[in-house]
């Protein structure tokens, strides 16, 4: 995969990872659970900080940026995976922590070959 392939890959993943995020966002457990806002600034942090990049199609800075940002991507999907059954076990927050395992999981993938 070329390195603009992989700028192209991850941005298809972070349109996962935004839609969850925004999920995340707007619930209404956001405005309770610090935690949850935790997660939600993360993801936002993470493709906020590639969008320059992005934008000036720019692949080398893109995946040099989503490395070093990939940590907190990761942090956020941790966090989350553990905070998820005790705010809500309704479908639309495991069907949102299913996504973002599976986003994260395949940027880590991209990222690593």
């Amino acid at each position: 995969m070329t390195d603009e392939e992989k700028m192209k890959r991850v941005d298809e993943l972070c349109a996962h990872v935004w839609m969850v995020r925004t999920f995340l966002k707007h619930s209404e457990e956001a405005e309770e659970d610090e935690e949850l806002c935790e997660v939600h600034r993360d993801l936002y942090d993470f493709m906020l900080a590639l969008g320059p990049a992005l934008d000036a199609n720019d692949a080398p800075t893109f995946l040099k940026l989503a490395k070093k940002k990939l940590k907190r991507l990761k942090r956020a999907l941790v966090l989350f995976q553990e905070i998820q059954p005790e705010i809500s076990e309704h479908m639309n927050f495991k069907m949102a922590a299913a996504s973002l395992k599976l986003a994260v999981d395949e940027v880590v993938d991209v990222l690593s070959s």
